[in-house]
């Protein structure tokens, strides 16, 4: 179904609306350099542990891959813009640094509601048809952001805006309807090399990253132990990692988000390091109820504060160390013996 400018208009102010930030159109096809970089990511390894990213490869190289119906892809961002700097919790040794898009709600609930909402208006005024996909679905969604002018990936990966910085949710609409895509936008990065220098693992080459050596990836996705010479530059990050979002110089101008389920919570802002490693299962699930933290499990999350404890070095925290030498989990036994010996 073919659409006018004004039709395009409608469908953003709908969206502003609804409580998105930002939107663009793209349209449902990438092109093949996409696929075949995702490829070669797969190929040398550096997706590490993350399967699904090779299972579906196929249907992730384009969104008419994904759905062959597919005519247009309105892009959507949500800003979640920190009121406070994520990287002054690192000066903090004995708390645990938490990345902010997982301070507050889980916000897969909340930009899915506003995308199904969206969807929903969306086939009602223009009889078409529609898929929503936030981040769990085989979709490129940075091209995709890129060509619908939404920001630029930049040197660290991750979208870029000269509005948002590096502080954008994003949600994606596939539509059967034929919409103009919108200006890409262009890539502003230039010769600075801020994130790829503030990454403490040394996980970023400009435009490419080695989920082997991020900390994001080893503090969620990995679930078994960690090298030794990545645990000693993980400082006190125990979910998560927004050191080289914060260090892009993009960020000044960045706006603080007002997002009520973005409001950090109270204990996830700079929980103590030893009430974390103290967790037992139950406590976990009731600690972490409707936050993303919870898909990294308590075993991994308390592997990660050991190794937050070890890189604090401080004596006292010996004890916390050798209560966990008899978990039940063997990776948290081989990461409380490593921490003792690091103590």
């Amino acid at each position: 179904m073919a659409t006018s400018a004004h039709d395009k208009d409608t469908i953003r102010a709908k969206a502003l609306e609804l409580g998105f930030d930002t939107v663009g159109f793209a349209p449902a096809k990438l092109d093949a350099h996409h696929g075949e970089n995702l490829k070669t990511y797969i190929e040398q390894g550096r997706h590490a542990t993350m399967a699904w990213m090779e299972g579906r490869h196929e249907q992730r190289v384009s969104p008419d891959a994904l759905w062959p119906d597919a005519k247009s892809v309105i892009v959507l961002g949500v800003n979640y813009g920190p009121r406070t700097d994520p990287i002054a919790i690192h000066e903090l040794t004995d708390r645990a640094a938490i990345s902010v898009y997982a301070q507050g709600k889980d916000y897969h609930d909340v930009v899915k509601k506003r995308l199904k909402a969206l969807g929903r208006w969306l086939v009602e005024e223009f009889a078409c048809e529609i898929k929503v996909f936030v981040d769990t679905a085989p979709v490129m969604e940075k091209p995709l952001a890129q060509l619908a002018g939404v920001g630029w990936q930049g040197k660290h990966t991750n979208v870029v805006s000269r509005e948002f910085g590096s502080w954008l949710f994003l949600g994606e609409v596939f539509t059967t309807l034929d919409l103009k895509p919108d200006a890409p936008e262009v890539d502003h990065c230039g010769t600075c090399t801020a994130c790829l220098d503030a990454c403490p693992t040394g996980a970023i080459q400009p435009y490419q990253m080695d989920a082997r050596k991020c900390i994001s990836y080893l503090t969620i996705e990995h679930k078994g132990p960690i090298d030794e010479d990545l645990m000693v530059n993980m400082g006190n990050h125990v979910y998560g990692c927004d050191d080289c979002l914060a260090a892009c110089p993009w960020t000044k101008f960045s706006v603080l988000h007002t997002e009520p389920n973005f409001l950090p919570r109270v204990e996830l802002t700079a929980p103590r390091l030893a009430d974390i490693a103290g967790l037992g299962e139950e406590e976990f699930r009731q600690v972490f109820a409707g936050s993303p933290i919870k898909r990294t499990r308590r075993n991994a999350l308390v592997r990660n504060a050991l190794i937050a404890i070890a890189n604090a070095h401080k004596p006292h925290s010996r004890e916390i160390a050798q209560s966990l030498l008899n978990d039940l989990n063997e990776t948290v036994r081989h990461t409380a013996r490593w921490a003792l010996e690091r103590l």
